[in-house]
């Protein structure tokens, strides 16, 4: 008997650890996207190096996403107003998309408004197909407080008058012209 309740426990035991392998959870998919992140135009006007501090006079933002492996995949971009003063939460500024061909790897998106940028909060939302794979949140700053200041000197077509007598230049000039 004690065989017999031996060989039952063994063969339940052994049962249980078969429909525990059976279920395993399978191994996570593969990331697609190897790196995402923004960048300012560099000097030829394309997306220069990463960076993560933007001015209102940073026009366009490039997001920059990079790809595991070259293929054929729709990449889309919604660049979203979070909290920006004057625009409603969750505002869809800029939306785009890009199907890469069979040897890209590398989806270059930027967004410019019509002006200077709204000092804000901010997000990029990425989406791979109908996947949304990730995010990053932003703020776009002000710039410095001296640049924003209006000007108090009026802009004149006229030159300044100068006077001879306290003018260097002017007695030099004119000196010569009466020898």
């Amino acid at each position: 008997m004690k065989f017999a309740a031996s060989l039952t426990l063994f063969l339940f035991l052994a049962i249980t650890a078969c429909g525990q392998e059976a279920d395993s959870p399978e191994p996570p998919p593969k990331p697609i996207i190897s790196a995402i992140f923004l960048a300012k135009a560099d000097a030829n006007g394309r997306a220069g190096e990463a960076a993560e501090t933007f001015l209102v006079t940073d026009v366009p933002i490039f997001c920059v996403v990079k790809l595991y492996s070259p293929g054929v995949a729709l990449v889309k971009m919604d660049f979203v107003a979070a909290k920006v003063p004057g625009v409603k939460p969750e505002t869809k500024v800029v939306s785009t998309s890009y199907t890469t061909k069979e040897n890209e790897d590398r989806v270059n998106f930027s967004g410019r408004p019509d002006g200077q940028w709204v000092a804000g909060k901010y997000r990029v939302d990425i989406f791979v197909g109908e996947k949304k794979v990730r995010n990053i949140e932003f703020e776009i700053k002000p710039s410095t407080a001296e640049a924003d200041k209006p000007s108090t000197i009026k802009p004149t077509r006229k030159p300044s008058k100068r006077s001879t007598s306290t003018d260097q230049v002017a007695k030099t000039v004119y000196a010569r012209a009466f020898r």
